[in-house]
């Protein structure tokens, strides 16, 4: 090829060796590269290297686990890549996509959901654990086994908390019950324990094999040895009931786990077990989430403090330190997530019915919305967007910049579970009441039933992922020319006319 016959690349009045130009176009961004490929034919081949493309490509984020072999044309692969992204943008704007409910009828009520990279774990009332992976539409979602077998008497215990990461799923239940599943290795769980009293807190490392539950004044961290046996790592004996627990994410060696109880923060390593993070009495802790080196949390102040209103503080884990405090409102914080949002970002939630975004290097907030109308219960942003739930049962989607709603979409119960990425949304409402009065739950009453049930929802914005069973059944005909009433509906049952 031509490429291979240049060894020297003309550079004004001088030869350079190929090497050297490429280092020099390495600097150059794609608008640049694109006009010095309009100099001359040996400019154009080395603007059009794969190397300097590949280099670009990562550089935006895209195709970040590939090596330069992958692709015959990086510049081709660039482009397709951010027209991809152009379009899932236009998508989530315009609510374009597919829906579908993951519904379980004989799991009586919805008790927590939580999902991970497009996999979703549902707890129930009757005690069963059910997987769905909305990656792959015909997946069908397998139960996992419970703790109690088939032999023992009485109902199973309501199912409490679910969490799942990309390895594992655990469930805790009413009795005090912690099962623990591999999402390799079947439906029987690998590992499971007790507590004596009701599990308050459940939380599981976001990578690898580390589950924490607190019950009672004690918190419990359980992960498997070195030949894979689990254990019990660390055990933290603390003065208040927990209200929040979240295992620090990127931990070398052994676990660093958040608790909320009451009005104080632990922080609990092994070789400081009672650490204080945060205390200040009388002012309870309202919601919790923490990334690799910090703790954000809500601090509900009682009204003889007038001139310190609720706030979120932001906390450094290393130092100990108090870094920011932010936000100055009448109403509690009611959910804060700074592990999902951008750097140096954080956005919450409040009971006056707002979603504020923060930015950690200043106090104020960015952008403030006027969003539900019981108060928000879940929020996640990224670079442009927010997704937020409220109690009513509202989930919003907004565009942070502009400041306006885009699309908002109604269930019957509180919004208790967010979770998106580029191309797909889990939402879950959550009933409060979990044996609704006047409803015969017990029966086989299947449309009793859903009303009070509680609902999981799966979007998927990906034009070129839009599953067949999107469309409606009447809709998916091979015939051609099938005049449906005006709809231009083709039939799948082969009617001439209608």
């Amino acid at each position: 090829s031509f490429q291979n016959e240049i060894n020297e690349v003309p550079f004004f009045d001088i030869q350079l060796p190929y090497e050297l130009a490429l280092k020099i176009f390495h600097y150059l961004d794609k608008t640049e590269l694109g006009r010095c490929a309009q100099v001359s034919r040996t400019w154009k081949v080395l603007a059009e290297d794969e190397v300097l493309w590949y280099r670009l490509c990562q550089q935006e984020g895209y195709l970040l686990d590939t090596s330069i072999s992958d692709h015959s044309c990086w510049k081709l692969a660039l482009k397709n890549c951010r027209a991809r992204e152009r379009t899932l943008k236009t998508n989530w704007k315009n609510r374009i996509g597919a829906v579908s409910q993951l519904r379980y009828e004989l799991g009586k009520i919805l008790c927590d959901v939580h999902s991970c990279d497009g996999v979703v774990i549902a707890g129930y009332t009757s005690g069963e654990v059910r997987l769905w992976d909305t990656r792959t539409w015909d997946y069908t979602a397998p139960i996992l086994e419970p703790v109690h077998g088939p032999g023992d008497a009485g109902p199973q215990p309501h199912v409490s908390f679910v969490r799942i990461n990309s390895s594992l799923a655990v469930a805790a239940y009413e009795d005090g019950t912690v099962s623990v599943w591999s999402l390799m290795f079947g439906r029987e769980p690998i590992h499971r324990y007790q507590h004596n009293q009701r599990i308050q807190a459940l939380a599981l490392g976001s990578e690898g094999a580390m589950v924490a539950t607190a019950s009672g004044f004690e918190v419990k961290v359980e992960s498997p040895n070195d030949r894979g046996f689990w254990q019990t790592t660390e055990t933290f004996e603390i003065q208040k009931l927990v209200n929040f627990l979240n295992l620090v994410p990127d931990v070398t060696g052994s676990p660093v786990t958040v608790a909320a109880a009451e009005d104080i923060v632990y922080l609990l390593k092994a070789e400081d077990p009672g650490k204080i993070l945060h205390s200040v009495y009388g002012q309870p802790v309202t919601c919790l989430d923490v990334s690799a080196h910090e703790a954000a949390f809500g601090v509900k102040t009682f009204g003889w403090l007038l001139n310190e209103p609720n706030q979120i503080l932001l906390y450094n884990l290393e130092t100990s330190q108090c870094l920011k405090k932010m936000g100055n409102s009448i109403g509690d914080f009611t959910c804060v997530n700074l592990q999902n949002s951008p750097p140096n970002m954080l956005v919450t939630g409040n009971k006056d019915r707002r979603v504020r975004v923060f930015d950690l290097r200043k106090s104020e907030s960015l952008c403030s919305f006027y969003a539900h109308q019981l108060g928000v219960s879940a929020v996640q942003m990224d670079d442009w967007k927010i997704v937020s739930g409220g109690e009513e049962g509202l989930v919003c989607v907004w565009d942070q910049r502009m400041g306006t709603k885009l699309w908002e979409m109604h269930a019957r119960h509180p919004v208790r579970h967010i979770w998106f990425n580029s191309h797909s949304l889990i939402t879950a409402n959550i009933p409060d009441e979990k044996t609704p009065r006047g409803a015969s739950i017990t029966d086989d009453d299947l449309t009793v039933h859903r009303k009070h049930q509680g609902i999981i929802y799966a979007y998927e914005f990906s034009a070129d992922q839009l599953p067949v069973e999107s469309v409606l059944p009447i809709c998916r005909s091979s015939y051609d020319e099938v005049t449906g009433y005006n709809y231009n509906i083709g039939l799948a049952v082969p009617y001439d006319n209608i």
